[in-house]
């Protein structure tokens, strides 16, 4: 065995690897990026080294900043996480050039599974059942739609290389698949170096279930049961569990029997996931990942086994630790994926700072993975996953009730993140009752995507609580540093010389405005919102928690401040205000009409308008690329381009304004 691991990737992947490879011994190296400078997976390591700016270009993917940090460090093995290089057969083949061992499979096998297409024939070739679909290398646009025709609409465009939903997408009609194969082909370049693309048949109602594979050096290859991944949203996984739900002792042999075929078809050694595609009575082969899977803890809670640890000793060329005959499966596993995403603007990522964050308590039966932790920043460099969310029980339906309550239990305030989302969904009559397929969300969009709640007097009356509570605490502070801190001035109970002991407050929520008043009594407050009168007291705990009692109703709430923003943080539930200063200039003035905005900060790749051109109602207008993946800016209605103030390649924050779009008016005698 080695004694030095280099990890070559970032976040939670790595503090993962670090957390394995510490328990075994060995000295662990960290590589970080500008941005990554104070991350956790560098404090974790021994020792870390700087690969370059904050861009992943320019840094995380960068194999000689990487093997030069291998040098330096005298690291003698190297674990490329997933993502970034771990499927990169060059830099695999320049680790073992280097002299490095790779904790991956053989090089060969890296550049077999790289092509999909390449893949798919390899498959056929070994009996593994295929999607019916193109994969040849003449790329022709009008030999794709051709292809595509005769396959059957819906047909599913995907990117040749790599994964993640990166690159493709569903086409229902031919005349949306011209530009639907452009727009996969440039964000499969993007993403992967490679343009490109393989058309499939869209199956209609299919579950995405992938086979954890294992095989070492000496020619053993077992499988570790199956995944069930169907709940996605935008072609990635949002929500995965082990075993999958309605799987028979006959179908998981036969599923395990193909995937380790396919396994044994290009020699493999290592971890690997190879992925399917069922319907009815129907499995297909997708794709094959050689690398660790974002989903491998379910895997580790239903078998007991360390993964990583796999992966270490048949890296140094020991045998599998165990054989087919003695793995098992115990229990039922689930997995959350908790992102720095809105959910109501079609998942759109988020960043910022995270001002609070307080997970699950970590037990036998839920586990955390992250790289982030309170105060860090979600970068538009990275993807911005927070956490990984594990949970176990002895059955599905106990699984699932221990990561509602999990999620309901999970703080997160800063960027906009999807608990909300994901403890809707885990709650979803559907999900309990193992309905899966990969078109579970948009199926149930409606009660999955509900209006947001409204804060009632109860919730205000907390707002103001908390403001009251803050103000004390502030008042007592300055109180202990003046010269006579026992002045009634310093006082918080209301009183004022020669006043009524009330006060105004006002909150903005959205677009909206929030009155209240409150009055002070001597056994607390008594707050007016709207129509009715509370009885309201309380006391603060800590910085971030306060005891509050609203009529007779007692509870702890938790309350974060971030200057006059205030978040209030209730079991699943989460309001968010803006208190608005009595002296504050409310006016900020009208927003540009006809202008359009960033929804996110990224990076435009394409520009469609031009100054006076006309564009008809939904037209793409200009395109953002975030995090890898392609947003269209879309025209609001009918109407002229009016001024254009980016050109592709610049970046923009979000909200800043791209263009500006006049909409015709439709005079009263249109036909």
């Amino acid at each position: 065995m080695f004694d030095s691991l280099l990890i070559a990737n970032r976040g939670e992947i790595a503090c993962r690897i670090i957390r394995t490879a510490k328990l075994m011994g060995l000295r662990c190296i960290s590589v970080y990026s500008d941005a990554d400078a104070a991350a956790r997976h560098v404090e974790m390591a021994d020792v870390a080294y700087r690969l370059g700016p904050a861009p992943a270009g320019e840094s995380y993917l960068k194999i000689d900043a990487v093997l030069e940090a291998a040098r330096l460090s005298g690291a003698q093995a190297v674990h490329p996480g997933y993502g970034f290089l771990s499927e990169n057969a060059r830099f695999a083949e320049a680790c073992a050039d280097a002299g490095l061992v790779f904790v991956g499979p053989p090089v060969e096998a890296i550049r077999a599974m790289g092509s999909k297409s390449e893949a798919k024939a390899i498959m056929g070739r070994a009996g593994v059942p295929l999607v019916p679909g193109y994969h040849g290398q003449d790329q022709d646009p009008a030999l794709l739609a051709k292809e595509a025709g005769q396959i059957g609409y819906p047909v599913l465009i995907k990117a040749s290389s790599g994964g993640g939903g990166k690159g493709m997408r569903r086409v229902d009609r031919p005349e949306d698949f011209a530009a639907a194969l452009e727009g996969a082909q440039r964000e499969a370049q993007a993403a992967f170096g490679e343009s490109r693309v393989l058309i499939e048949k869209y199956l209609t109602k299919p579950r995405h279930i992938e086979l954890q594979v294992f095989a070492d050096s000496q020619g053993n290859a077992v499988h570790l049961f199956e995944r069930d991944c169907s709940i996605q949203r935008r072609h990635q996984k949002v929500i995965e569990e082990a075993p999958a739900p309605g799987m028979t002792e006959q179908r998981r042999a036969e599923m395990g029997r193909a995937a380790v075929d396919a396994a044994m078809a290009i020699d493999y050694a290592g971890a690997g996931t190879v992925e399917f595609i069922a319907e009815g009575d129907a499995f297909y082969f997708m794709e094959m990942n050689t690398r660790l899977q974002v989903e491998h803890p379910v895997t580790e809670m239903i078998t007991g086994l360390d993964l990583v640890e796999w992966q270490l000793r048949v890296a140094a060329g020991e045998p599998l630790p165990k054989r087919q005959e003695e793995l098992s499966i115990r229990g039922h596993a689930m997995e959350a994926r908790v992102y720095a995403e809105d959910p109501d603007r079609d998942f759109l990522p988020a960043v910022g700072r995270i001002a609070h964050l307080l997970p699950p308590r970590e037990s036998e039966r839920v586990r955390i993975d992250s790289g982030i932790r309170s105060g860090d920043e979600v970068s538009v460099h990275y993807d911005p996953m927070i956490a990984k969310l594990i949970v176990w029980g002895e059955d599905r339906e106990r699984a699932r009730q221990e990561l509602h309550r999990a999620l309901d239990s999970y703080e997160v305030v800063g960027p906009t993140t999807n608990l909300a989302f994901l403890s809707r969904l885990v709650g979803h009559p559907g999900f309990a009752a193992a309905e899966l397929d990969t078109g579970f969300i948009p199926r149930h969009e409606e009660s999955l995507f509900p209006p947001a709640e409204e804060p009632g007097p109860a919730i205000v009356a907390l707002a103001c609580l908390a403001e009251l509570l803050r103000g004390e605490a502030l008042a007592e502070a300055r109180a202990a540093a003046s010269s006579d801190p026992y002045s009634p001035f310093h006082a918080t109970n209301g009183w004022r010389l020669n006043m009524e002991t009330r006060r105004e407050l006002r909150f903005r929520r959205g677009g909206e405005e929030i009155a209240a008043t409150l009055h002070y009594r001597a056994s607390g407050y008594e707050i007016e919102v709207d129509d009715a009168r509370l009885k309201v007291s309380g006391r603060a705990l800590d910085e971030t928690t306060i005891f509050a009692e609203i009529d007779g109703w007692r509870s702890q709430v938790r309350a974060v401040w971030q200057g006059a923003q205030l978040t209030l943080l209730l079991p699943g539930r989460q309001f968010s205000f803006q208190l608005v200063e009595p002296l504050a200039d409310l006016d900020a003035g009208d927003e540009v009409s006809g202008s359009m905005t960033a929804p996110m900060p990224g990076k435009v790749i394409q520009v469609k308008a031009a100054v006076g051109q006309k564009a008809a109602r939904g037209a793409a207008l200009m395109v953002l690329e975030a995090m890898k993946m392609e947003h269209t800016i879309s025209a609001p209605g009918d109407g002229r381009i009016v001024a254009v103030h980016y050109g592709e390649g610049d970046l923009v924050d979000e909200g800043a304004v791209l263009l500006e779009f006049e909409v015709e008016e439709v005079s009263d005698d249109a036909a």
